[in-house]
């Protein structure tokens, strides 16, 4: 079974590296392996049927995607309401409406390919020294995709008109009539091969030790966005991909065999929805002037040593 401290940890763990692009699969199988003890028996089965740990995951995950539903709040209503106005009319036209068609086009790789390959995936990678392999190419991507951000880094001279601008309207991002924000319309710009090439990209994240978000986030500034749209982007597509994910798996939580362990369940997911929250309010001012560079780092030196260690 799993103890109300252990739950709140992992919890904790999930709701940040989710969305940091350190991969939160990877450390869901490195941490307890790392501490050992109660903790590794815990995660024991992390990928079988009925277990605690998976019941454990599937309720973390509902509990990011609604964070990220929360969030995104305003963006999610706009995008709603682009997709059936879309529907109606035919045309994708709108900032709203491309974004729709975007997201479900970006949706649909990992949604193929993972109840295809995702048991495939996991065997490859569930022992603690593949994941750990795993996770330093994931830094390796990541340095590629800094890279990537350095080429599409704009001049002196645009950072100087976009501040122009601000300045003239109070310091605040214009909003598109239809909303989201203007400052979205690179997003929308992306064409739909595209978007179908980032989520591929995502598809990655099936190798416990890769990170969704980084994948996505790479795929974005390898396509020409700056790095806050592509943080955007990722976040906005991780919340269907994460979301389904966990109501697939939903009857876990109400397998007989973990009845006692609900109420820790219960405070692992409210744990990993705060920090989930807390960690996408905080990346994205992040991204707005800083880079992936500190996260590769990690990947490669935790990587690297859980590859000494477990090795």
């Amino acid at each position: 079974m799993i103890t109300y401290s252990q739950a709140a940890v992992i919890g904790a763990v999930q709701g940040v590296t989710e969305l940091f692009p350190i991969s939160s699969l990877g450390h869901s199988v490195l941490v307890a392996d790392w501490v050992g003890g109660s903790w590794r028996q815990a995660s024991q089965g992390r990928s079988g049927r009925g277990t605690v740990y998976l019941a454990v995951v599937v309720a973390m995950h509902v509990a990011t995607a609604v964070a990220l539903l929360g969030h995104y709040r305003r963006d999610w209503l706009a995008i709603a309401g682009g997709f059936v106005a879309s529907v109606r009319t035919g045309r994708a036209e709108t900032v709203p409406q491309r974004l729709a068609w975007l997201i479900i086009l970006a949706t649909v790789p990992v949604g193929v390919l993972g109840p295809l390959l995702d048991h495939e995936l996991h065997a490859l990678s569930v022992t603690p020294l593949e994941t750990s392999v795993v996770l330093t190419a994931n830094g390796a991507v990541l340095i590629v995709g800094e890279g990537l951000r350095r080429r599409n880094e704009p001049s002196l001279a645009e950072y100087g008109r976009r501040f122009a601008r601000r300045r003239a309207h109070g310091g605040v991002a214009l909003l598109d009539p239809a909303t989201p924000r203007q400052s979205d319309r690179p997003l929308a710009a992306l064409s739909w091969w595209e978007a179908i090439a980032i989520g591929f990209a995502q598809t990655g994240a099936l190798l416990s030790g890769f990170s969704r978000a980084g994948l996505s986030m790479v795929g974005g500034l390898w396509r020409g966005l700056e790095n806050e749209h592509a943080a955007k982007f990722a976040f906005l597509l991780a919340t269907p991909t994460i979301l389904g994910a966990g109501l697939v798996e939903l009857p876990e939580l109400f397998n007989p065999g973990i009845a006692p362990a609900r109420g820790p369940i219960l405070v692992g997911a409210l744990v990993s929805g705060v920090c989930s929250w807390l960690a996408v309010r905080y990346l994205e001012r992040y991204f707005r002037t800083r880079t992936l560079l500190p996260f590769a780092t990690y990947c490669l030196v935790a990587g690297g040593l859980s590859i000494l260690h477990f090795g």
